[in-house]
Formats: C-alpha cells, structure tokens, sequence
C-alpha cells in the first residue's frame, strides 16, 4: 500500500498548490515549506535568518541548492544554511526525508524526494509539468510580477537540471522514476483526481516498483 507521495514538478506548474489540496483530502501532511523549515532547524539556523539571507552572494552549488530545496515557495523563501554547503544541505535533506518517509500518510515536494526514497515501494512518484505559456499564467495568476516571469520559469528548471546531474548523476526530469508525469494545464482536479486513481489501482494489483533509475553518484558521506 501507498503510504507517501513524491511530487517533483517544473517551476509554475502548480504543484504547490495541487499537493496542498491533495494533501487535505487524504489527510497526509504535506512536506514542502515545513520541510524547509526542518531542514533550517536541522542546521541550527532561525527562520529569520534564512530569510534575511536573498541578498547575499554565494557561489554555483550554494544557489543551486537554495533553489533545490525552496520547493513550491521559490516566491516568498529565500534559503540560506551558512555555515553549511550545498553537500550538507543535501545531506541534512536526505537524512530528514527518510526519517519522515518512515511515519507514513505524508507528500513531499521536490528536494530530492524521488532520488532520496526511489527504493521505498511504498512510495509512488509524481512528476507535474506544463506548457511554457501555461506556466507564466499561473505565476502571473499568482501575483509574481510580470517582468519577473519569463527569466523564472527559464532560469529555476536550469538549475535544477544542473543540480540533479551534480548530486545524481542524472538527466532531470528522470522518466524511470515516477509512475505518472502529467500536463497540469489538464486543470488540478483532474491532476488529483489521475493520482489517487492511478494509486488505488496499482494498490489493488499489488502496486508497481520502479526500480531502473540507478544513480551515477553517491551523496555526500558524513
């Protein structure tokens, strides 16, 4: 049986806003800003000063793990971790998505969630996607400023793409991983309804392991 969702989605996709609602009608907890604020604790650092941290300047792998780990809320949260790397930071989020997976009934989106808990057979992946013009709607919808939208929804799926061959040694979007992709521009109602319907039916044919994704680079090691 399904006990966790993964979703991993390209940025203005809406997934932060699907996962949300999912996670409200199963009665899972949803793991996105709250994992960011586990991880901020993990490393000993206030979430004041995490939010303090937007202008200061960090090298290619600190903002590319600060894009990594934001998750759905690129718009409003700034990540910082210093003292520690982008490796730690990594390493603090694997370490704490297991521990999470671990209790069941919960959504995580993004942070490695799919690479992290690909072996866990209860586990089923999402990837959610969109067309270019659809994405900048959305964002627009959200209040993001206008100007702002293009070089967004361009520039944060690069990083991530760099970021996943860096830490996985893996081309991102990662196919094998996920049990379902979908076009969210489909509307979110249809997206949940695809997921839970996909689930129950593996479930009731004793589910479907994925297991071809291998990873082409091992984490950080404490």
């Amino acid at each position: 049986m399904y006990r966790v969702i993964t979703i991993e989605r390209e940025f203005g996709s809406g997934a932060g806003e699907i996962a949300l609602r999912l996670s409200q009608r199963l009665g899972w907890m949803l793991w996105d800003h709250a994992l960011t604020e586990e991880i901020a604790k993990a490393a000993n650092v206030e979430c004041s000063a995490v939010e303090r941290c937007e202008e200061r300047l960090d090298s290619r792998f600190r903002r590319l793990a600060k894009t990594f780990f934001r998750g759905s809320y690129e718009r409003s949260m700034p990540i910082e971790y210093a003292p520690f790397d982008a490796d730690r930071m990594v390493e603090i989020g694997h370490r704490l998505l297991e521990q999470l997976a671990s209790r069941g009934n919960c959504i995580f989106v993004g942070r490695g969630s799919p690479y992290f808990l690909r072996k866990y057979p209860d586990t089923f992946h999402v990837f959610l996607y969109a067309p270019r013009a659809e994405k900048i709607r959305r964002l627009k919808q959200s209040g993001r400023v206008s100007r702002d939208v293009e070089e967004l929804v361009d520039s944060i799926d690069r990083d991530r793409r760099v970021f996943v061959k860096h830490y996985f040694g893996a081309d991102w979007p990662t196919r094998s991983l996920y049990h379902l992709m979908i076009n969210t521009s489909i509307g979110d109602e249809n997206v949940m309804t695809t997921i839970l319907h996909t689930m129950r039916s593996l479930d009731a044919n004793s589910g479907s392991n994925l297991t071809e994704f291998q990873p082409g680079q091992f984490l950080p090691q404490t």
